[in-house]
Parts: structure tokens; sequence; C-alpha cells
């Protein structure tokens, strides 16, 4: 079968599209690079041996789905526009996040008009780890209530951890915010109550940019955890690892025993914290080269069964609406983005503190 021809608009974090393409089971042809003509997309252009366009009137008519990794106006980039444009040129697009609802309405008419399929990527619900908390969670909540939520978030990401919640407890309704906690001036996080798919959440978001590194100094991008009578489920970090912790719990027998340890109730032979996959986090060369690559491919593997499908776009829009609309109204509780000048953080490892040392 003829595989599906891609192209990927933008060379910043479509490098992370690009190098999808270099793995033996993504089963898709890179027709080339839509960029402005910079050196880097002059090299990956080169890198990956297809053509650099820089105008959408240069893409041939035998490509079929275009990657756009360009933002929009939450970030200044001319990506909405650009997606809309080689629909009309009849493409299949994917979207990198975050747009902004209005952008997202435009781009749905656009793939109605051209009968095309429209999909948005928040990039992180297809990162192994994370997909492997969601698949963990859809089992829970269907064995057991959600009780509560616990989400931890850098403001870069803040969007894309309510798709993480969304796909994880299989509902986004009710939601919304409750309340913003107060915190101590020049704290990194601000702190705020809510509610999502109709659980209680307690939120935290690291509501602070560098303005000359805004890719960096986040103290964690994700960490989330759901809580349900039988114990709670974390992802303790966006790429690992994903511990599931049985609730404390102790037995009937043992208010008549002389030692707590004589109970005899199974659960308390389990271990109290156990973890679901690998016990430790991937190295970020792990995920620069592994993961990441493996979930762009995964997207665009998701966006093309739709197509093949003749899926309609209007549902998946109307989910990333609301999702948009939750996350600016979390942005406007949380109050305007400290921005601040630090100086370039000293890494550690595990192996650099001195318990572990000893």
């Amino acid at each position: 079968m003829t595989r599906p021809r891609v192209l990927v608009a933008g060379t910043g974090f479509g490098r992370a599209y690009l190098a999808a393409f270099e793995r033996a089971d993504h089963d898709f042809e890179l027709a080339g690079i839509l960029a402005s003509g910079s050196a880097r997309s002059r090299a990956c252009a080169e890198h990956y041996g297809v053509p650099l366009w820089s105008a959408v009137e240069e893409v041939p008519g035998d490509v079929d789905l275009a990657c756009v990794v360009i933002g929009g106006v939450m970030n200044g980039g001319p990506g909405p526009a650009l997606s809309q444009a080689l629909m009309r040129r009849g493409l299949h697009v994917l979207q990198e996040h975050p747009l902004h609802p209005d952008e997202l309405v435009a781009c749905l008419r656009a793939a109605i008009e051209a009968g095309v399929v429209f999909r948005m990527n928040t990039h992180y619900p297809q990162v192994e780890p994370v997909r492997r908390f969601i698949q963990v969670a859809r089992d829970l909540v269907a064995r057991q209530r959600p009780l509560f939520l616990d989400v931890t978030c850098a403001f870069q990401v803040l969007y894309t951890v309510f798709d993480i919640l969304g796909r994880a407890l299989g509902a986004i309704r009710p939601h919304g915010v409750d309340g913003v906690l107060a915190g101590p001036e020049g704290a990194p996080y601000r702190s705020l109550t809510g509610r999502f798919g109709g659980v209680p959440m307690s939120f935290r978001l690291q509501n602070e940019l560098v303005p000359a590194d805004p890719d960096n100094h986040s103290h964690l991008f994700h960490r989330i955890t759901l809580g349900t009578d039988g114990g709670h489920l974390t992802l303790v970090n966006t790429h690992g690892p994903v511990e599931w912790s049985m609730r404390p719990h102790m037995p009937g027998d043992m208010k008549e025993l002389v030692r707590f340890g004589d109970s005899a109730a199974p659960h308390l032979r389990v271990p109290s914290v156990q973890h679901l996959g690998p016990a430790e986090g991937a190295s970020y060369t792990e995920v620069l080269r592994e993961l990441w690559p493996q979930a762009t491919a995964r997207a665009m593997r998701e966006v093309w069964d739709d197509v093949e499908a003749g899926a309609d776009s209007r549902g998946h829009v109307q989910y990333h609406i609301a999702l948009a609309r939750l996350a600016m109204s979390v942005a406007e509780a949380c109050g305007p983005v400290r921005l601040h000048h630090p100086e370039p953080p000293e890494l550690l490892a595990a192996a650099d503190l001195s318990e572990v040392k000893q």
C-alpha cells in the first residue's frame, strides 16, 4: 500500500515530528519541510533528504497530511492560518497545541469546507509514561469512583494537563475553578481549587516564565495523582514513573493483637507503593531520542486512522474548545505570569545527594 506523504511545518518543536520518520515502525513518508528558510530548517531538509518549501503554494498536490508545528496567537505564531491554507489545498492537518478557541473554530470551518480531517495534538498524552497513566486510570475509574485529583504543572504545559485528565477520566464536565489560595510573595506556584469531570481537584501552577529562555526553568512539567477508595495512582513526572499507592488501612484484627505485625490481613503484605512500568523515569536523552518521536509517530497514526475512517472534526474541536476555555480560566484566576531572570540551575542527579553516597 502507498504510504501517506507528510509535510512538517516548522523546525522548532517540529524536530520531534521529523525524528518520527527515523523510526522503523513509522509507516509514513516525509514529503518535505515547510519553513521560513532559516539555517536550521535548511539543515533539517538536508539531513532528511527532502525539499524545503517556503510557501503553501510550493507544496505539491501529492502530499496527504500536514503536521503544523507552529503556534498561534497565544505564542505569536501563524500556525492556525497556515493550517487553514493547507486544508484549503486538500491536506488533512495535525496542528500542534495550543490554540485559542476562536482559532479552533476557524480551523474547524476550514476543515468542513475542504472535506478534510483536522486534529490538534497536545503531544504529552502520546508520551509512553503518560499514556500508561491514562490507560491505568481508565481501568481504575471503571472499577472505583474517583474521589480527588491533585495536579501540579508548569505554565508552558497548562493546556496539555487537561487533555491528560480528560483522557484519563473519560469525561471533562462538570469542570471549573472555585477559588485561588493566597500564597507567599514570590512563590513559584499558585494554588487553586476546582473540579474536573465532576471530581474535586487541587491544582498548582508554576505561574512564571523566564523571558530570555521560555522553554526552560520549569520545576516539572506534569505531576498528577488520582485518588479512589482503594488507593491513588500517581504520574510522578511527565516521563515517569507511574506509581500505585494502596490506601493505608489498619485491619480489624489489630484491635486484639499484642503485636501489630501479627495481623493476618493479606493486604498488609502488599507493597505500599508499586511501580506500573519502569521504576525510574526516562533519561532526557531517551526522552528526546525515543519517547518524543514515538509520541509524534503515534499522533500521526491516530489522525490517519481518523482519515481512513472518514471521521468528523466537530466533536474533537468542541472538546478542545472546552479545554482551552478551562485553561484560560485557570490562567486568569492565577493572575499575570511572573517574569523573572534566574541564573542557570545547578542540575543534580540522585548520586549527587549525600544520603545516596553513604
